[in-house]
């Protein structure tokens, strides 16, 4: 998030993918039989890491967001929100914000928010109760970092800039450059900058994999939620896949689908386990996106 650097366009327009819907919300497992908010929300009760993707900046999506927080909270979880928009060299910022010693639009301010509004993410970042030892999570790598990278790729930045990258640092698996690189291809003439931009999307899948491993060493009792953009999670490429690399355990996948303009046929089209790449997440969560 924050000011515009060179993944923005790449940014939204991959989050444009996939857009489309009936004119209600309805939940599918992975193998995209139709079920319920019980049954998901009992699911969610055994896994200590929740993976939300979603289509940033829909009123649908947080009003999900919170249905699941709520689930948790109401059965007592101490809980533990991660954000893809803040990046952890602000996790101070988010602290001190949390606690009331920086006013909000300090805070926006001096973390370089940009779009979409923060009006979006407020209930969900302000949810955990730091007077219970809950907390907001910073998970994503610095802008200054991945607009390098995007630029030189990993090889050409500089020992300060690399000093930001996760320890034990990776790319994302084969199956996750492939369909990447397949989106973004007709948008770049050199394989060299097509590689590079890939780079700095397994900068931000692995950077908030070793932030949410930290967490969860840190903290063996608690559930974190972690919201985020909706390529990072689907096909178990991206974030999973960094997360299990990284021996986070007990995670739970949700994939949250914009309908909006979809058939129920062309929905479950969507939803449906990939021939190639498998189930596109333990749940999905279908529904029209509305600002």
């Amino acid at each position: 998030m924050g000011k515009w650097h060179p993944l923005s366009n790449l940014w939204v327009f991959i989050l444009s993918l996939g857009m489309a819907a009936c004119a209600h919300a309805q939940i599918f497992t992975s193998q995209g039989h139709l079920s319920d908010f019980q049954s998901l929300s009992s699911d969610l009760q055994t896994h200590r890491v929740i993976i939300l993707g979603e289509n940033h900046g829909f009123k649908v999506d947080q009003n999900q967001h919170l249905e699941v927080l709520k689930a948790l909270r109401d059965h007592g979880r101490p809980i533990h929100v991660g954000l893809e928009f803040f990046s952890y060299p602000y996790q101070a910022d988010v602290d001190a914000y949390r606690l009331g010693t920086l006013a909000e639009l300090d805070f926006l301010k001096k973390i370089k928010w940009g779009k979409p509004s923060f009006d979006y993410y407020k209930a969900q970042a302000v949810f955990p109760d730091y007077s219970r030892g809950e907390r907001t999570w910073a998970l994503n790598a610095p802008n200054e970092l991945t607009s390098q990278i995007a630029k030189v790729g990993i090889e050409g930045l500089s020992p300060e800039l690399h000093d930001l990258l996760p320890p034990d640092f990776s790319v994302g698996r084969d199956s996750y450059r492939d369909r990447f690189l397949k989106i973004i291809g007709g948008h770049f003439t050199d394989p060299k900058l097509a590689q590079n931009y890939f780079e700095a999307q397994s900068t931000w899948d692995d950077t908030m994999a070793w932030r949410i491993e930290t967490f969860q060493r840190e903290n063996p009792d608690a559930v974190l939620v972690v919201i985020v953009g909706e390529f990072h999670v689907q096909y178990g490429g991206g974030l999973p896949d960094r997360l299990k690399a990284r021996g986070v355990q007990d995670v739970l996948v949700i994939s949250q689908v914009n309908t909006d303009g979809m058939s129920q046929e062309e929905i479950q089209k969507e939803i449906q386990p990939d021939p190639e790449y498998g189930p596109r997440a333990d749940w999905i969560w279908a529904a029209p996106a509305v600002e």
